[in-house]
C-alpha cells in the first residue's frame, strides 16, 4: 500500500478571481476543475488516501461527483489543511492548491523521490527577472518562487500545526519557522497558479466546458391569510390577502429557487432556508433569490431560460407580468425575453378554485459558464 496520502484544498472563495464563478468549478469538459485536478494527480500515483476541502455551503455537491473523503474548510488555508490532516494515515501527505491545475506527472515524481523523514520538500523555479526590493536591486540566485504541491512528513507536519498559532501561507514556511529541514527540487512551469481570470488562456491543459444543459423544475403552494402584503416574483400585488409562509410568502420566486437548485444539484429551498430559523422569519424573498443565483453562478452556471406557471384564481396576474419579468430578469441578470410567465386559473376547482391560495410551477434551464469565452 501507498506511504503517500493526497490533500487538494478546494474552499476558496476566489476573490481575486473576476469571474461569477470560482475557480474550482470551471467546469473542464464536464468536470468541475477540482475533479478534474484530483484525477489528473490520481492518474499519476495511486495514492493512499485523497481528501478534497470544500466549501462548507459546496460539500453536499461535491460528493455527488466522487468518492473521495470530503471535509468542509476553516476561515483560513492553515485551518482548512489542519482538518484535512486530521483525517490522513499516512506517513506522507502532497497538498496541492486547487488552482495549480496542470501539474505534469515529472513534477510528482520529483517530490516522492525525494520524500523524507521530518522533511518537506518543496518544487520551485528561478528567478530570471532583474528584481528589485524596497527600491533595491537584489541578487536574484538567491531566489526561489516557491510552488505547490509540497510532500511533507505528515506527523511532523501535523505537530507543527498543532502547537501554533501564526499563519503560514505554505508548509514550506511551517516547517522553516521550526527549524525543520526543507528539500528544494526543480519546479515546473507547467504548475503556475490561477489567480486571474486573463491567465485562463495560459493553461493550454484545460478543456472547454461541455455545452450540455440542466434542467430543473419547482413547485411550491400557499394558502391566502389576511392583514398581510401579497408578493409575486418580487412584485406587490393590489389584494386584501398575503400569503400564509414563515417569510413573505413569495411563492413564485420560491417556485423558481427550487427549479434553479434542483438544475445545479444543490437540493431544495428548505435545506437551504429551513422555516425553523428565524433569521428567515418575514424574509424578502428577491434577498434569497440572489443569495440562490450567486450560489448557482459560484458552481459553474448560468441561467439559459426560465418559465413560470402560476395557478391562481385570485388575483388577476396579466397586469404584473411584465413588471414580474423586470424583477426577476434583474435579480438573475438575464433578458426579460428569457423569463416567461404564464397565469392560469384552476376553473373554479379545488382549494385554488375556492379562492384559498395559489400554485407556481417553474423550470429552468441551464448551461455550464462559458469561461472560455471571456
Amino acid at each position: 500500500m501507498s506511504d503517500v496520502s493526497l490533500i487538494l484544498l478546494a474552499a476558496g472563495n476566489s476573490s481575486r478571481f473576476g469571474l461569477p464563478t470560482k475557480k474550482q468549478w470551471l467546469y473542464i469538459d464536464e468536470e468541475p476543475l477540482w475533479l478534474y485536478v484530483a484525477k489528473r494527480l490520481e492518474s499519476y500515483y495511486d495514492f493512499a488516501q485523497i481528501v478534497i476541502v470544500a466549501n462548507e455551503k459546496e460539500l453536499n455537491l461535491m460528493q455527488q461527483f466522487a468518492n473521495y473523503l470530503f471535509t468542509k474548510g476553516g476561515s483560513s488555508r492553515q485551518e482548512s489543511l489542519k482538518r484535512a490532516l486530521s483525517l490522513i494515515d499516512s506517513p506522507y501527505v502532497v497538498v496541492n492548491d486547487v488552482a495549480r491545475c496542470c501539474i505534469d506527472k515529472d513534477l510528482l515524481g520529483r517530490l516522492l523521490k525525494a520524500k523524507k523523514e521530518n522533511a518537506c520538500v518543496v518544487p520551485a523555479l528561478k528567478v530570471t527577472d532583474t528584481t528589485y526590493f524596497d527600491g533595491k536591486p537584489i541578487d536574484r540566485e538567491k531566489l526561489l518562487r516557491v510552488q505547490t504541491p509540497q510532500l511533507s512528513h505528515t506527523q511532523t507536519l501535523k505537530e507543527i500545526l498543532n502547537s501554533t498559532k501564526d499563519e503560514f501561507t505554505d508548509e514550506s514556511s511551517a516547517f522553516y519557522a521550526y527549524n525543520k529541514e526543507l528539500i528544494f527540487i526543480e519546479g515546473s512551469y507547467q504548475a503556475q497558479k490561477l489567480t486571474y481570470k486573463d491567465e485562463l488562456k495560459n493553461f493550454k491543459c484545460l478543456k472547454p466546458p461541455s455545452l450540455d444543459f440542466k434542467t430543473g423544475f419547482g413547485i411550491d403552494i400557499h394558502p391566502f391569510i389576511s392583514n398581510k402584503d401579497m408578493y409575486l416574483c418580487g412584485v406587490k400585488i393590489d389584494s386584501n390577502l398575503g400569503f400564509k409562509a414563515h417569510s413573505d410568502g413569495d411563492v413564485a420566486i420560491h417556485a423558481l429557487i427550487d427549479a434553479l437548485l434542483g438544475a445545479a444539484n444543490l437540493g431544495d429551498i428548505g435545506e437551504l432556508f429551513p422555516d425553523s430559523d428565524s433569521k428567515y422569519k418575514n424574509a424578502d424573498s428577491k434577498e434569497l433569490l440572489k443569495e440562490v443565483i450567486n450560489l448557482v453562478r459560484g458552481v459553474g452556471y448560468e441561467v439559459v431560460n426560465c418559465d413560470l406557471s402560476i395557478v391562481a384564481q385570485v388575483p388577476k396576474i396579466s397586469p404584473y407580468k411584465q413588471q414580474m419579468q423586470s424583477s426577476l430578469a434583474s435579480i438573475l441578470n438575464i433578458s426579460k425575453s428569457k423569463i416567461n410567465i404564464k397565469a392560469t386559473t384552476a376553473e373554479k376547482l379545488g382549494f385554488i378554485g375556492r379562492k384559498e391560495g395559489v400554485a407556481v410551477y417553474a423550470t429552468v434551464t441551464l448551461n455550464y459558464y462559458r469561461w472560455d469565452r471571456i
